[in-house]
């Protein structure tokens, strides 16, 4: 998918390779297959297996490769040498000419059988949105619809629809609605929780009002 400069491809779950120039930035690597080596950045929303994934990782990185991180994620991250920027919600960095906002992710509504959500704000799991020549792309992360997206301002959201840990179709719909991107790609669907059909419907609810990419994963064997 191109908008603008940027062109956005999906390897799955929630791992993007986003291009632009030639800077090339990957997002919460999970069962990645192919050897790229070539990551200029790597921004990872928190510390869960399906989004920071080390295989994945050493599939990812090269020298020039930084990786960016909540604070709690330094730990699983230790056994790689490239610099590391470690996160909290609500910071501003600028990483090799890019800025990078750093905003709350967390669930409202998505409990386990104890009561506890799967993902407590106090975690300090993020999302980022981030500007690539002069284009806003917002990485949601596993989160509900939650009070802060009110000020989010994006070009392209990625956000996730399969439920149970994350927002369903339906409330990803409405989180579109408020942020009002020029484009939504759907996530968090076809490794595990959620299929292809969460996103068609999150597509078929946006009809009209959104333009919804429903990509398909370019990391095959």
């Amino acid at each position: 998918m191109k908008f603008k400069s940027i062109e956005i491809e999906w390897l799955h779950h929630d791992c993007f390779r986003i291009t632009c120039k030639k800077i090339k930035i990957y997002t919460d690597p999970y069962k990645v297959l192919n050897r790229y080596n070539d990551a200029d950045l790597i921004l990872i929303t928190h510390d869960h297996y399906d989004h920071l994934d080390k295989e994945s990782i050493k599939k990812l990185i090269c020298d020039k490769t930084i990786i960016i991180a909540p604070k709690d994620c330094e730990g699983l991250l230790s056994d790689f040498k490239n610099q590391k920027v470690l996160v909290s919600p609500d910071e501003i960095k600028i990483i090799k000419e890019i800025t990078i906002k750093t905003v709350p992710s967390y669930n409202v509504n998505k409990f386990r059988e104890k009561g506890a959500v799967f993902h407590p704000k106090e975690k300090g799991n993020v999302g980022y949105i981030f500007i690539i020549d002069n284009v806003r792309v917002y990485l949601a992360g596993d989160t509900d619809n939650i009070p802060e997206m009110k000020n989010f301002r994006t070009d392209i959201a990625l956000l996730p629809v399969s439920g149970v840990y994350v927002m369903t179709p339906e409330e990803a719909a409405e989180v579109a609605i408020i942020i009002n991107p020029e484009i939504v790609v759907p996530m968090h669907y076809g490794s595990g929780i959620g299929t292809e059909k969460e996103a068609q419907k999150f597509k078929r609810l946006l009809e009209n009002k959104i333009r919804v990419e429903v990509l398909s994963p370019i990391d095959k064997s």
